[in-house]
């Protein structure tokens, strides 16, 4: 127990380093459905590693209802896990996440179909998934890693990377500052290629006028 509410208040003091519009601990305690979807997915968690049937997914879908939250009880959630705002975030059940993993709305951690076993992310540590994010399938997305609001990501994610698009697209340049993902300045690789594509095809234009071809 005492292991529990020490937890739970690494939880609550996430919220106040993650987001300046915490101002007081009634805030955090009674505003934020990010911390009690977490509260109560720990007590299903725990209620369903020993087993005990029914009442851990009641748990979940109380928890859904209330918050907007979907967390199956069999996901394994590391500490200093925070749900930004939350509504609509949907975390599959083999799906495992690390230490300090900050995920915003509309994320979804989830499958890809009916097979079994391990069908949903690993997420490592210190990883943040913007808003609106599908990350699906049993991938792997390394520690230290962005996702930018609205990808779709269905492949590996190595470590210290930003993933951005449609299907999502490893992007070389870090966009990390102060721990935090910088959703604005999040560069678009789709128009990195058409730009480095015009300026090749300009090149060859010179090369091709200077040999008087036309």
């Amino acid at each position: 127990m005492f292991n529990y509410i020490k937890v739970i208040c690494e939880d609550i003091n996430t919220i106040y380093k993650k987001d300046p519009a915490a101002k007081n601990i009634f805030e955090v305690l009674f505003c934020y459905p990010g911390l009690h979807a977490l509260i109560m997915h720990r007590i299903a968690h725990k209620l369903k590693n020993w087993h005990i049937p029914f009442i851990p997914r009641l748990i979940s879908q109380f928890s859904r209802f209330i918050t907007g939250i979907e967390i199956h009880p069999g996901a394994s959630i590391g500490k200093r896990f925070f749900i930004d705002h939350g509504m609509g975030v949907v975390i599959g059940e083999t799906t495992i996440i690390g230490n300090d993993v900050l995920l915003y709305q509309g994320v979804t951690l989830g499958g890809t179909g009916k097979e079994s076993g391990k069908r949903h992310p690993t997420i490592g540590d210190f990883v943040t998934i913007g808003a609106g994010a599908k990350v699906l399938g049993a991938i792997n997305v390394g520690s230290n890693s962005q996702i930018g609001a609205g990808s779709v990501v269905i492949d590996n994610v190595p470590e210290h990377s930003t993933v951005v698009g449609i299907p999502g697209r490893v992007v070389q340049q870090r966009v990390f500052i102060q721990g935090e993902l910088s959703h604005n300045k999040i560069p678009d690789p789709v128009s990195c290629q058409m730009n480095r594509m015009k300026y090749e095809i300009e090149e060859l234009k010179e090369i091709l006028k200077r040999n008087n071809i036309n």
